[in-house]
């Protein structure tokens, strides 16, 4: 799953496609910015260990 920002008003979605318009303020797609995703809470960073936040 990617995840898509509107530059317009903030709203953050999932999806795997890019929406073809912000739910939340109706922005065109182009408004639309793919986000890097957050890593999952305790994946590993090295084997054997987990990330320090």
């Amino acid at each position: 799953m990617a995840v898509w920002k509107c530059a317009e008003c903030g709203n953050v979605v999932e999806a795997r496609c890019k929406p073809g318009k912000c739910k939340a303020c109706g922005a065109p797609k182009d408004k639309l910015a793919k986000e890097k995703a957050a890593e999952p809470a305790g994946k590993s960073c090295r084997a054997g260990r987990t990330c320090q936040k």
